[in-house]
C-alpha cells in the first residue's frame, strides 16, 4: 500500500506509523473521489435541481476529505490538536453526505456508492480519533 510505504519511509516516523490514521488517509482520498464522481453524476441526471443538496454535500465533503488527508499525511513536526479537530469535521462531513446520498440512493447507483465510501471514511475517523494525543 503506497501510503503505508511512504509514511514508514518518513525520516521522522522511523517506522512507528499509525495504522489508524494510514486508514483514514485512504478512506479520506478514496470518499473524496466518489463525491467528487458523484457531484459530477448528479449534474448530469435529468433531475438535477432536486439534486442541489446532494452536489452540495458532495463537494464540501470531498474538499474537508481532501484536506484532511493532506494533513494526515504531513509527519515533519505535528499538530495533534488540529488533526483531532479535522478528524471530527471529517466524520461529521462524511456522515453529512452519507445521508443526503442515502436519499437518493433507490434511483441513482453513483449515490449509493458515494454514500458507502462516505460511511467508510466516517467509520476510519472514528477509529483512528482516539490514537490521536489530545
Amino acid at each position: 500500500m503506497l501510503v503505508k510505504e511512504m509514511i514508514e519511509s518518513h525520516p521522522d516516523v522511523g517506522g512507528d506509523m499509525n495504522p489508524q490514521l494510514v486508514a483514514v488517509i485512504v478512506s479520506a482520498y478514496r470518499c473524496a473521489q466518489a463525491c467528487t464522481s458523484c457531484a459530477d453524476a448528479c449534474l448530469a441526471e435529468e433531475s438535477v435541481a432536486d439534486l442541489r443538496q446532494c452536489i452540495r454535500s458532495d463537494l464540501d465533503c470531498a474538499t474537508i476529505c481532501t484536506a484532511t488527508g493532506e494533513a494526515a499525511s504531513r509527519r515533519t513536526g505535528s499538530n495533534e490538536a488540529l488533526l483531532r479537530e479535522l478528524l471530527e469535521v471529517c466524520r461529521s462531513a462524511c456522515r453529512t453526505c452519507a445521508e443526503e446520498c442515502e436519499r437518493h440512493a433507490g434511483m441513482h447507483e453513483h449515490c449509493r456508492i458515494c454514500a458507502e465510501a462516505c460511511r467508510s471514511c466516517e467509520a476510519a475517523c472514528a477509529d483512528a480519533l482516539p490514537t490521536i494525543g489530545r
